[in-house]
């Protein structure tokens, strides 16, 4: 996910961003500068954001684990009642049910109570860094690709050349996007392209508008 989205955010925001500023007709060497600064600061701020909201789910959890050790050191009938409804409501027989609370308070009371109550499981532990990391590399990738649609042509068409360049970049993360979510290709694809042109067609006119009235 935090990939995915750093991908699609490099691309969509580096290409507005240079976008804007060659649609103001500015020269090459300051959108080459404009398009290495967005860059920069965009993998940061992706890399601080994606890591400060994965932490805050780490302490959730943390606090959910810390609560539920307390609840079982206080009423552990209580909670293997609770643990009985859980299987009950999944379909179990009530008699299974306690069968295999029993079991599973037996063994381990806190993991059964973290995994079946509160959804927690080992693989799916929030790990911030990883997701600041992917976040930082994949919206630096994703920014690269407009980034050198500037290189490819003269100041004239350094616009064009870098909504080309996004679309295409767009494409392959439209596609990438669906087959990590296992749905079909076609609409997730139209979704990101459809995005990524309005927002790269929204700052292209801010920035033409701001050439017209020579700002």
């Amino acid at each position: 996910r935090a990939a995915v989205l750093g991908a699609n955010d490099g691309l969509v925001s580096t290409a507005s961003l240079m976008i804007g500023v060659a649609a103001a007709r500015s020269e090459q060497s300051f959108l080459i500068t404009a398009g290495a600064a967005g860059i920069a600061a965009g993998a940061m701020s992706m890399a601080v954001g994606e890591y400060v909201s994965v932490r805050s789910q780490n302490d959730i959890e943390e606090s959910d684990r810390l609560l539920e050790m307390e609840h079982l050191a206080i009423d552990p009938d209580g909670e293997l009642e609770e643990l009985i409804e859980i299987y009950v409501h999944r379909g179990l027989t009530r008699e299974l049910a306690t069968q295999v609370a029993t079991t599973m308070h037996a063994k381990d009371p806190l993991e059964a109570h973290l995994r079946d109550e509160l959804g927690q499981h080992p693989h799916t532990k929030a790990r911030p860094v990883q997701a600041a990391v992917a976040s930082a590399c994949a919206f630096t990738a994703g920014g690269l690709i407009p980034f050198v649609g500037a290189f490819a042509t003269t100041d004239a068409k350094a616009a064009w050349t870098i909504v080309a360049f996004t679309v295409v970049g767009l494409v392959f993360t439209g596609m990438i996007s669906a087959k990590t979510a296992g749905s079909k290709l076609l609409t997730p694809t139209l979704r990101v392209i459809a995005g990524g042109c309005l927002g790269m067609a929204i700052t292209a006119g801010i920035g033409q508008l701001l050439h017209i009235s020579g700002i």
